[in-house]
């Protein structure tokens, strides 16, 4: 029968797993990868069991989880680097969908998604070194005090605010933008993007033309493993031709896509004729039009969402 001491560790561990969604969301936003991210928080997991039967029981398991998880995030950015420096054309981070868009749920659910990891946060926070990308993740995005941030980081509080201003510097200068959209501002940006799918899968150069900035940038990762641009296109004609001629090419192909929350903002996932995965769109929307369309179409990105399709894979590359 079960005593005092085991009900305790029950409780304990019940209260541990409650901390998966902001652990996993520190990981990603880290790493940019869900397979690692995942992998990372279980990494996590197994040194709190592992103190545990050692009969060195963690003050603060949360704590303790969160400083496991940035340093092993740090560790992998050190490696990661070096892979990228040899990664083929643009990198993207592995899409997060959340939830299908239309149903009610999604960025409500998922807010250190919804409001801080998005495709084009991601892919700013590359430029930041990762001890800059750790002190930024916990101070600006998931709130953690100077002092906390010290503790997980190992670093001291007044060497946190240096890292934290120059972090914020170095992506100001990028352009990064970040804000909590409100349930009316989600709305609006869930029917843009059902409108621009329509019209792009409809071919519809004026409607297209309509809905996306005049410096609108569409980019695209294929990893050298499928069919993608080499560089980011410019300009609202450019894209949108772009953007016609790959539906109408989907169109022959019976493809199709569907309005999805990609990294907790609107966009879509494509799929061939059998349901299995080829795509997903990401959409950066501001002031009523699409500012930039990220596509993630490197099969080994997009395992974690289902069976993927062979429609954009390169011959020979499997």
């Amino acid at each position: 029968m079960p005593g005092p001491a085991d009900e305790a560790e029950e409780a304990a561990a019940a209260q541990a797993e409650g901390y998966r969604p902001l652990l996993f969301s520190i990981a990603y936003g880290m790493t940019g990868s869900v397979g690692d991210a995942e992998d990372i928080e279980q990494d996590a997991f197994v040194g709190l069991a592992r103190t545990r039967r050692a009969g060195t029981v963690a003050a603060d398991p949360k704590a303790y989880l969160a400083a496991a998880v940035t340093r092993l995030g740090i560790n992998y950015l050190g490696s990661a680097r070096v892979r990228r420096e040899a990664y083929v054309g643009d990198w993207l981070p592995e899409p997060v969908v959340v939830a299908a868009a239309g149903t009610g749920a999604g960025p409500a659910e998922h807010a250190e998604l919804a409001d801080a990891l998005s495709v084009a946060f991601l892919v700013l926070l590359e430029a930041l070194s990762p001890a800059e990308r750790a002190v930024f993740l916990l101070r600006e995005v998931f709130g953690y005090g100077y002092g906390e941030v010290a503790a997980v980081t190992g670093k001291s509080a007044v060497n946190c605010r240096q890292i934290f201003a120059r972090a914020r510097r170095r992506l100001a200068a990028g352009g990064a933008r970040r804000g909590v959209a409100s349930a009316a501002r989600r709305a609006e940006g869930e029917e843009l993007a059902r409108r621009f799918f329509e019209a792009a899968a409809g071919g519809d150069l004026d409607a297209l033309l309509g809905m996306l900035a005049p410096d609108v940038v569409f980019q695209a990762d294929g990893g050298g493993k499928a069919q993608a641009i080499a560089v980011p296109l410019h300009g609202q004609e450019r894209v949108a031709r772009l953007l016609a001629g790959l539906f109408r090419r989907g169109r022959a192909l019976d493809t199709s896509v569907r309005l999805a929350w990609v990294n907790g903002q609107p966009g879509a996932v494509g799929y061939d004729a059998e349901g299995r995965v080829f795509t997903v769109f990401g959409l950066d929307l501001a002031d009523g039009v699409v500012q930039a369309i990220h596509a993630v179409v490197n099969p080994d990105k997009l395992g974690h969402l289902g069976p993927v399709s062979d429609v954009a894979r390169l011959p020979g590359k499997e």
